[in-house]
């Protein structure tokens, strides 16, 4: 069985959302953030200490949230969530599940880092206010991938939407939400009311409490 490692609302919500749209059987391990510090022994899982790690079926180790989404959907398919080479969409389809993490969420891990997470003399106003515009005024590129279609690849709900999906729940999180377009707004809130969204969010709240882990790193707007 695929065993997924999970912080509450950290980049691993990407796969054990896609896990969810799957329908795949799974394993799902909660860990206080950042379990570099707080969960010492899961080093042993993951040397890095950062989440999501996914053990496949086969034993091998997976860390990279996008690149995780893209092998379920290739492993336990055939399924619509994927897109086929010999689609019309398939090269926007691997742009945007990179671009989710790579061009999304990074500009918001610094906001993170240093906005929230540093001690208040580490913390750097400048950047958080930096790297939170470059975060805005990256989503003009899915506001105009949205302007004639309800989601970014071939016009239903793909792997590439839980990629740039997480990126805007993460910036509900943290405040930005509120300078969102209003095409952006419509396409946040269709993500957020998929059933396969819905469960996953259920899902790791149900499982932080049952593995007593504290939900408390969970987005301030509830989905």
């Amino acid at each position: 069985m695929i065993e997924l490692y999970h912080s509450m609302s950290a980049r691993s919500f990407r796969p054990l959302w896609a896990l969810e749209a799957l329908g795949v059987e799974y394993k799902l391990h909660m860990l206080p953030f950042p379990p570099r510090y707080l969960a010492r022994e899961f080093l042993a899982i993951n040397p890095l200490g950062t989440v999501p790690a996914l053990i496949t079926e086969q034993g091998a180790l997976m860390t990279e949230s996008a690149a995780i989404c893209e092998y379920l959907a290739q492993a336990y398919g055939p399924s619509t969530l994927a897109v086929r080479p010999d689609d019309k969409d398939f090269a926007s389809y691997l742009n945007w599940l990179h671009h989710g993490e790579a061009t999304l969420t990074f500009p918001q891990t610094i906001v993170l880092r240093y906005g929230k997470f540093e001690p208040a003399e580490r913390q750097l106003e400048q950047a958080g206010q930096d790297y939170s515009r470059w975060f805005l005024s990256r989503l003009r590129a899915v506001e105009a991938s949205l302007a004639d279609r309800a989601y970014l690849c071939e016009n239903r709900f793909t792997m590439a939407d839980i990629s740039v999906g997480y990126a805007l729940m993460l910036a509900k999180f943290i405040g930005l939400g509120s300078e969102f377009s209003q095409g952006v707004n419509e396409y946040w809130d269709r993500l957020r009311i998929e059933p396969s969204f819905q469960k996953a969010w259920n899902v790791q709240k149900a499982s932080a409490i049952q593995q007593g882990v504290p939900t408390t790193h969970a987005p301030l707007v509830a989905p």
